[in-house]
């Protein structure tokens, strides 16, 4: 009997990791479990008791974990290792059950096919049953101490006193003249850049907004984009809406858009140029993406989604990849 790496995604003889797989999220030989001894209900009683004193944001049910002695992971008021998100408690129009799973598969496909840096993950399963995806947190060194970052919010001085929807202002655009501004190797950065932006594209990821990119410091003391985080096909759960969180152009519309109104190859292409990139790096990135649609697929159909999310998560990318081909 086969089972598959609740990280990777890979056959494996026995519930749980591939070695390196695990070696990876615990660091070391150390153990690393699949399954957690708390439930959501009690992910949602300590986020809510803790939650002035957290240092994750956001509205999702998250809490930060530690590893302890015996290979153990539990709740940790500060100082986290980890990040768990269960199935969220707002109720979201499709497939709410298939979320972490989602957001597990969407970062397997982007660190495993694609090149881009993403931190350790995986798919675990609750004390109830129930699973939630967990990531390793890649804003601190091993002595614990915070490493510099900033989102490209920050970096453009948008903050929610700039208004409610002060993360989805701005362009994909804006975001390549902030990367150019604020980092040193902006050549080997943009094209970095512009692959995840046709990733988040690809893989309908409608919440790819300004604070969803960062820069991170270097031991070196210069700024790199930091590892991908919070990848996941939003229009799984979210049927309705917008293609992109942001437009690609500040003021600008092709004649394929305008003929389509949804963007397409040329787009990404004009956008490509405006990074600065050659032409034939620009090619060979989108390429990329049909050339690895068969393993795209195969990826998804080892996933831990419903069968029906597996449907529609193949069926979204397969639409997508026509537009950019």
């Amino acid at each position: 009997m086969s089972f598959i790496c609740r990280s990777s995604l890979t056959p494996i003889d026995a519930e749980g990791y591939a070695p390196a797989a695990r070696r990876a999220l615990a660091g070391g030989n150390k153990q690393f479990p699949h399954r957690l001894s708390f439930a959501r209900s009690d992910v949602i009683s300590f986020r809510t008791e803790h939650i002035e004193h957290m240092s994750i944001s956001g509205v999702q049910d998250k809490i930060s974990l530690k590893l302890g002695r015996g290979g153990k992971l539990l709740p940790a008021e500060k100082d986290g290792e980890y990040i768990l998100k269960p199935i969220p408690s707002a109720a979201l129009p499709a497939l709410q059950s298939d979320i972490p799973a989602n957001e597990h598969l969407t970062m397997q496909l982007a660190g495993q096919l694609f090149g881009i840096a993403v931190p350790p993950n995986a798919c675990v399963e609750l004390s109830d049953g129930e699973p939630a995806y967990l990531v390793k947190r890649f804003d601190r060194r091993p002595d614990g101490t915070k490493i510099a970052q900033e989102d490209f919010c920050q970096l453009s001085g948008r903050s929610p006193d700039s208004g409610k929807n002060y993360k989805y202002e701005g362009s994909y655009e804006e975001a390549g003249r902030l990367l150019k501004k604020n980092c040193s190797a902006y050549r080997t950065e943009a094209e970095k850049l512009f692959r995840l932006i046709c990733f988040n594209y690809l893989f309908s990821n409608g919440d790819a907004h300004l604070k969803n990119f960062s820069l991170q410091q270097t031991v070196q003391g210069d700024y790199l984009l930091s590892p991908a985080y919070d990848l996941l096909c939003t229009s799984l759960h979210l049927p309705n809406e917008s293609r992109t969180a942001l437009d690609l152009f500040d003021d600008f519309e092709s004649c394929f858009f305008k003929q389509n109104s949804f963007y397409g190859r040329p787009d990404f292409t004009e956008l490509a140029r405006r990074f600065g990139l050659p032409e034939k790096r620009t090619e060979a990135v989108l390429d990329e993406f049909s050339a690895r649609k068969r393993a795209v697929e195969d990826l998804v159909g080892r996933s831990f989604l419903s069968e029906s999310g597996k449907q529609d998560y193949r069926a979204r990318f397969t639409d997508r990849l026509r537009t950019l081909t």
